[in-house]
């Protein structure tokens, strides 16, 4: 019962990661708000058939849950998801940012609203629910944040610039949220989840690499991820703040984060020339490669 007597919102909790996250925090003493919109995997359609899934399993489980419906990429109605938490529950302890959509499409051909709609969602819904929680948690100095980032922008990905992007920004915006709110004992951190949900199905499996790769992402079930999420949320956690984490299979990992890793000097300064002649070389060995998520996590799940 780690998180006895907290409070959580989950976004994107009708199904996938979502879902398993709402009803691990709930096995774990919670009460949950339940947000999903009931849409498909690129936004359309609206539904709240998922979220009454999610609160049914809970429930049957003894827990206790409720039910929003608005989306994420609102400001208005992210104020209203969290006053759900305040309404049912009386209080908001936890933030879920799980909520998401795909628009995949290479770079050169994609549209601005499939650029604006997954940014809207992702980074930006990311945003108005932390800054909604933001106020409950200064003045009750306590709080926890858990963003789910992804490998497509920590590492990178083919045909998803918005998503990658979005998720990028996250871990900067968990960062910025982790410095300016540690002094009200509020702590962010990101996940990158590895499983086979709706938000993965989507990876091409056509050629034989591509069939291999999606054969040992679907050994990885979304409740997978889960654990991690109720640790960070925890007070167990109370001393990890702006971190990155990853949970694949039984493997857990912490990412590095951007830091510079060589340098060279010029007395007299540089020219676009001498950058040529002498900083490119230098720095041509620690060029950080072209690659995917699968390239990096090449080896089975364990």
């Amino acid at each position: 019962m780690m998180l006895k007597d907290k409070v959580a919102v989950v976004t994107g909790a009708g199904g996938g990661i979502g879902r398993e996250i709402a009803i691990a925090m709930a096995e774990a003493g919670a009460k949950v708000v339940i947000n999903d919109i009931g849409a498909s995997l690129g936004g359309e359609g609206f539904s709240a058939s998922p979220a009454e899934q999610t609160k049914a399993i809970i429930e049957q489980k003894g827990g206790q849950a409720v039910i929003n419906t608005d989306s994420v990429s609102e400001w208005d109605n992210a104020k209203k998801i969290i006053q759900t938490a305040i309404d049912a529950f009386g209080k908001i302890d936890i933030v879920v940012n799980n909520a998401g959509i795909l628009r995949d499409q290479i770079f050169h051909r994609m549209t601005p609203e499939e650029w604006l709609s997954v940014i809207n969602v992702h980074l930006n819904g990311t945003f108005f629910m932390s800054r909604a929680a933001a106020e409950h948690f200064r003045k009750q100095e306590s709080g926890s944040f858990v963003h789910i980032t992804s490998t497509s922008g920590l590492i990178g990905n083919f045909g998803q610039a918005n998503y990658s992007a979005a998720k990028l920004g996250i871990v900067a915006l968990s960062k910025s949220i982790a410095l300016d709110m540690k002094r009200y004992n509020v702590r962010s951190n990101c996940l990158a989840p590895f499983a086979w949900s709706r938000m993965t199905s989507s990876i091409p499996a056509e050629t034989p690499e591509q069939k291999a790769r999606v054969e040992r992402i679907m050994r990885m079930g979304p409740e997978k991820n889960a654990p991690l999420a109720v640790f960070l949320a925890s007070d167990a956690a109370k001393e990890v703040t702006g971190q990155i984490f990853a949970p694949r299979m039984h493997e857990l990992f912490l990412f590095s984060q951007n830091r510079p890793i060589r340098s060279v000097h010029s007395e007299p300064g540089w020219t676009p020339e001498k950058i040529a002649e002498i900083a490119l070389p230098a720095f041509r060995s620690s060029f950080v490669p072209m690659e995917r998520s699968g390239d990096v996590f090449s080896w089975d799940p364990v």
